[in-house]
């Protein structure tokens, strides 16, 4: 029986779910919903959607009119809001939700982590002087525009369409390194005091966690 299926996704796992479905379901239509924030997105197998729906009514009323099936929630784990509203709209569309959930990172040997509960926290955690890698996505760094005497170096998928609001920073475009090696080249160009990111989970961004260890670097860790 041939299905409509909608990934919410943006992460590595969505991209894969999605191709995994389109090789076992050539007659299914998979569609996957990307936000946007990212300029040149890798491709996905099926179809792509980009933007958003207008809240969970209007994701409700995407989810009808596509004649959708299943529902997949494969968002990254700190998306809480686009997770509320797929399950507000699933119930409104009587759609079945699947919401697939990266393990958090656990904590090893030889890991230096300070965990924290928020951005601030975090920003709060920094000593003076750092020198900070802050792998956070420009829509979560306006907190720490306080702290002048810290030096950020922001990565970035894309550069930024304005200058950013830190005091004192540099910005590095492109992904995470795929290997510790290459995040422990970048930790070492940039004398890398501190790291600050989310427990994101997965093995995308991952590479930086085992640098850091490397180095015996402080890690803060925004918890979920």
């Amino acid at each position: 029986m041939s299905e409509t299926v909608l990934i919410l996704g943006g992460t590595r796992e969505a991209a894969e779910l999605a191709a995994e479905i389109v090789r076992e379901h050539p007659d299914w239509r998979v569609i996957t919903s990307l936000a946007g924030r990212t300029k040149e997105p890798k491709p996905v197998a099926g179809e792509v959607r980009i933007g958003g729906f207008g809240g969970a009514e209007g994701l409700a009323v995407f989810l009808e009119r596509e004649r959708v099936t299943r529902l997949i929630d494969a968002t990254h784990p700190f998306a809480n809001r686009i997770s509320a509203n797929a399950k507000a709209a699933a119930t409104l569309a009587c759609v079945p939700l699947d919401t697939r959930t990266r393990a958090p990172w656990r904590k090893q040997s030889g890991d230096d982590w300070t965990e924290v509960a928020s951005l601030e926290e975090a920003r709060d955690a920094l000593p003076s002087g750092a020198r900070v890698l802050l792998a956070l996505g420009r829509q979560h760094i306006a907190p720490f525009a306080a702290r002048g005497d810290v030096h950020f170096v922001v990565r970035m998928v894309d550069p930024p369409a304005e200058p950013l609001a830190l005091p004192d920073h540099e910005i590095v475009t492109g992904l995470p390194g795929r290997t510790a090696e290459e995040e422990a080249a970048l930790l070492e160009r940039h004398a890398i005091t501190h790291i600050v990111c989310r427990n994101s989970g997965g093995n995308g961004a991952y590479a930086k966690i085992e640098a850091a260890r490397q180095f015996d670097l402080p890690v803060i860790m925004i918890a979920r």
